[in-house]
């Protein structure tokens, strides 16, 4: 399963949104069911990132978050996420065989 998390974050804030991102995924890394995560900023807005996590399945997912440590740790990163769903069951999925040719620049 993904879960994306999306926060508005000033550009002011970056850094200290950047230190939670990373001590979050620090503490959800180390939990079971954990696949991999990122934290990205939006290309089109500065202000608008995503924590995307992979997980075993819901379960794992949700036994991560109720995890005291992560509660503690991640608590600033959560109260700048967006009132929105975040949960997604994967319907379908593919790799990259190959790396993709370079970009023509011509």
């Amino acid at each position: 399963m993904l879960a994306l998390t999306r926060s508005r974050v000033p550009e002011s804030e970056t850094d200290s949104f950047l230190v939670d991102a990373r001590a979050t995924l620090t503490l959800l890394r180390a939990a079971p069911g954990f696949r991999r995560g990122h934290v990205g900023r939006c290309t089109d807005d500065p202000t608008l990132w995503v924590l995307c996590t992979e997980w075993a399945g819901v379960g794992a997912y949700r036994r991560a978050l109720s995890s005291y440590a992560v509660k503690i740790v991640a608590m600033p990163l959560l109260a700048r996420a967006l009132d929105e769903p975040g949960a997604y069951e994967v319907l379908e999925s593919v790799a990259a065989d190959v790396a993709p040719p370079p970009p023509n620049d011509r």
